[in-house]
């Protein structure tokens, strides 16, 4: 099993830590995200597990399924709550990671947008995970602590640098920005070339808050210098869909 594999279940069993202690009326509480409640985060993951579960057993099954997207959104906004919520919720994510890391890493999984290969497949399942994991740390004001798989995050929210634009129909500003990062563990992660006058440094975690949308730059005490690190980290988005505005600044400014 690849390490993106281990990571991503660890992401999960991390979640269903905080989830297997919910009163019933806690999932109905708000979260930071959208008013989202804890029902509606959960279910938002659980949907696209199922989906991922269907691309990676049957592809013909899943590209007949696209076809329908009524039928999509139904499969991908399940109604369950709280507990059986839970459950099931679980029991297709660890299904997922079993079909993940039993693959070739370099196999091509099928999806909404182009296709993808299975690590940075099961690298986008621990980004969602882990951000939205986030919103419930947030609303419980609870300190989250970061390891060192967090630096999946890192490398797709560096890897989008370009999708962020092109989604918004912009051409990227300039070169990808250097990007050097601190580690929960207190390595250097360095990703691009070395450039004073386009970069982005700081804590690996803020960073990662920033390209999933959990904060917004001027929330953060990264460094950003230059024109293309400075318009990337105003809208920087690391996840598929529409173009999506980071929360307002001063909305989310916890648990650093």
């Amino acid at each position: 099993m690849f390490q993106q594999a281990i990571d991503l279940r660890e992401e999960g069993a991390e979640l269903k830590k905080i989830l297997d202690n919910l009163s019933v009326d806690d999932w109905a509480k708000t979260t930071p995200f959208k008013n989202w409640t804890i029902n509606h985060v959960v279910q938002h993951l659980h949907g696209s597990d199922k989906m991922a579960v269907l691309a990676l057993k049957d592809a013909v099954a899943f590209a007949e399924a696209k076809t329908d997207m009524a039928a999509v959104h139904v499969a991908m906004n399940p109604t369950e709550e709280a507990e059986t919520l839970l459950n099931t919720w679980w029991a297709y994510f660890s299904e997922m990671c079993d079909l993940l890391g039993d693959s070739d890493p370099k196999r091509r999984v099928p999806w909404f947008g182009p296709d993808m290969g299975v690590m940075m497949f099961t690298t986008a399942r621990q980004m969602e995970t882990w951000s939205h994991s986030q919103d419930i740390f947030d609303m419980f004001g609870q300190t989250r602590v970061n390891t060192s798989r967090l630096k999946n995050v890192a490398v797709i929210g560096v890897k989008t640098y370009g999708w962020t634009f092109v989604n918004r129909g912009m051409e990227p500003p300039g070169p990808a920005p250097y990007v050097r990062l601190a580690s929960p563990g207190g390595e250097v992660w360095e990703f691009n070339d070395p450039d004073d006058s386009n970069r982005v440094e700081g804590d690996a975690a803020e960073f990662c808050h920033v390209v999933t949308q959990g904060r917004n730059i001027a929330d953060v005490n990264l460094t950003v210098v230059g024109e293309p690190a400075e318009k990337w980290m105003a809208i920087a988005q690391c996840f598929a869909g529409p173009p999506e505005d980071p929360p307002a600044a001063g909305t989310r400014t916890i648990n650093f």
